[in-house]
């Protein structure tokens, strides 16, 4: 298994053995129970699905309750899946921390659900710059221009940078470095930035594409 769920607690900056200042997020990683295991013979392929956070248990409908009952740990507030090509390791209820995936070193990859912005225009959304403020211009400071000919081509392209939804869609990070594991409060230093608000769902992975 390669991963496992996190919620991002915050930012900070730590030192380096050098002295330098590593600015750094802050993620609560795990502890992690496995709640079923996926089997290729059964379901296709091999995953381990595991649960994370607690949650009351009347907040659960029937179904889930007796989902997650198999694992003996009571509710969860997320359930994601990981592959795996070693399912038979694992047992339902046996919890896996962060220091059993990752080190001081590594490289993961890092994927959670940015900050939703709401309906936003073209100088927020995308960076224009807007029109002058003077010479002629009357209500037209922050629009976005034209998005088209007339009889040619007739359309708006596709891909047309415009004002809409910006934000709160699933963004992943990869490539970022583990600066420090600390087990006893099971929380991942990672150098840089992760997508999303405090206290928001992430999912932690052994890099793809690590660089050497």
């Amino acid at each position: 298994m390669n991963g496992l769920i996190g919620k991002k607690i915050g930012t900070t900056q730590v030192f380096a053995p050098d002295g330098s200042v590593v600015p750094v997020t802050v993620i609560e990683t795990g502890p992690c129970v496995v709640v079923q295991k996926k089997e290729a013979a059964r379901d296709g392929y091999d995953a381990v699905q595991l649960g994370f956070g607690s949650k009351k248990g009347q907040r659960v409908n029937k179904p889930q309750q007796g989902h997650m009952l198999k694992a003996g740990k009571g509710a969860f507030q997320v359930l994601r899946e990981f592959r795996s090509d070693k399912v038979s390791q694992f047992e339902l209820g046996q919890e896996i921390k962060v220091s059993d995936l990752f080190k001081t070193g590594d490289r993961i990859d890092v994927a959670g659900t940015s900050k939703g912005r709401g309906f936003t225009g073209v100088i927020k959304r995308w960076g224009f710059g807007g029109f002058p403020a003077s010479h002629g211009t009357h209500e037209y400071f922050r629009h976005g221009g034209s998005i088209g000919n007339r009889s040619f081509p007739g359309r708006v392209f596709k891909g047309k940078r415009m004002a809409g939804h910006w934000g709160n869609e699933k963004v992943s990070v990869q490539n970022l470095e583990v600066v420090d594991v600390r087990p006893e409060t099971h929380l991942l230093l990672v150098k840089g930035s992760v997508p999303g608000p405090k206290r928001g769902i992430v999912l932690v992975r052994r890099a793809a594409k690590e660089r050497k």
